[in-house]
């Protein structure tokens, strides 16, 4: 029993990793101690803290998922670049399709420049604008008519955050191989050097903002799914089960999510039951240009990859659809992208 308990607690902080990860499965140290003092002195004031990031939002009636019939469900993950008191904007929108049967999570990054219409403004832009206008609603309508789905629950968290989550865990290792410098006039500038055995929340948070490369906004999000990566490689890593408050105590008001602790660490229990927890991602295809000389610069998706990620996310839903049988990204399907395991923080080729 106390097995099961302190396997709950995992997907508690997976949770508040979903914005650090969606994972930090193998977090602790998995001795009978770890459990036992996990269950006495920790599992109460996990659920605490965690209750002061449910915040559902107003006007949008909650579907709460059955994870007792293991049920697919759908989460948006928001990573908001906000800073001091100005309105902040989603440089991360990521749609996340989570199969408690079998372990399996979908991700698909939405380019923030993608042009788009934003829901409840009648107007089309750029689909970060969306988080400024109406905050995490208005965000979850207009991903729900871009990629015609719905969203059972969403889950938001400042980068602000982030940082200081990374800083807590002593830095994480980043793919950097060349300096990076940001330095264009109307960007902010900062330099990240390369090679280091060890990022801090800084470098980390300036590598998910970096945004003056050739890829443009697709090799941005290319690079928060590189981070959120490396956070669950680091998570796997730590043995310290009595830093768990902390860190989500760091997150405070950084985080909100509408799913309650009571919900999450019911989906723990189902999910830590299922072999083979995998991440599969993709990023929306197309391209970038300027409406007209001297305007703004948008990313326009590529129609048949929106149709395609449409069916992919339909497919990912339906319950009556095995593991074996879902349908891939294209990046899966050409053999050339790793799957992410989300049970040791390695990668594994897709066979």
């Amino acid at each position: 029993m106390k097995s099961k308990r302190y396997r709950k607690t995992k997907w508690i902080s997976g949770i508040m990793a979903v914005i650090i990860a969606l994972g930090l499965f193998g977090y602790y140290n998995r001795t009978t101690l770890a459990m036992w003092g996990f269950d006495v002195f920790l599992s109460g004031q996990v659920k605490n803290k965690l209750e002061d990031s449910y915040k559902p939002l107003e006007g949008r009636e909650m579907q709460p998922v059955s994870y007792e019939n293991k049920e697919p469900f759908s989460v948006l993950l928001l990573g908001v670049d906000q800073r001091d008191k100005e309105v902040g904007r989603s440089d991360t929108m990521i749609v996340s399709v989570v199969r408690p049967a079998d372990g399996a999570i979908l991700m698909v990054s939405i380019p923030r420049d993608t042009y788009t219409e934003i829901v409840g403004k009648d107007k089309m832009d750029k689909i970060t604008h969306a988080y400024a206008f109406g905050g995490a609603k208005m965000s979850i309508e207009t991903v729900e008519k871009l990629l015609d789905t719905h969203i059972n629950h969403y889950a938001s968290i400042n980068f602000t955050g982030f940082r200081e989550v990374i800083d807590a865990m002593g830095g994480i290792s980043l793919p950097i191989e060349q300096d990076i410098e940001n330095k264009e006039k109307d960007h902010e500038k900062f330099t990240i050097k390369a090679n280091q055995p060890v990022y801090n929340g800084t470098d980390a948070l300036n590598f998910v903002r970096y945004r003056e490369d050739a890829g443009g906004d697709v090799s941005r999000a290319g690079r928060h799914q590189v981070f959120l990566n490396a956070m669950m490689d680091k998570a796997s890593q730590v043995s310290q089960w009595s830093s768990i408050p902390d860190y989500i105590s760091i997150m405070g008001d950084n985080f909100s999510t509408d799913m309650t602790p009571d919900m999450m660490i019911g989906l723990a229990k189902t999910m830590l039951q299922a072999d083979g927890r995998t991440i599969y991602s993709h990023t929306l295809k197309g391209d970038g240009h300027r409406k007209e000389s001297g305007g703004a610069w948008y990313f326009f998706a590529n129609e048949e990859d929106v149709a395609q990620t449409k069916q992919l996310i339909t497919s990912w839903l339906d319950p009556s659809i095995a593991k074996s049988s879902l349908p891939l990204p294209s990046e899966y399907a050409a053999k050339n992208k790793p799957v992410q395991s989300l049970s040791a923080g390695v990668s594994t080729k897709q066979k």
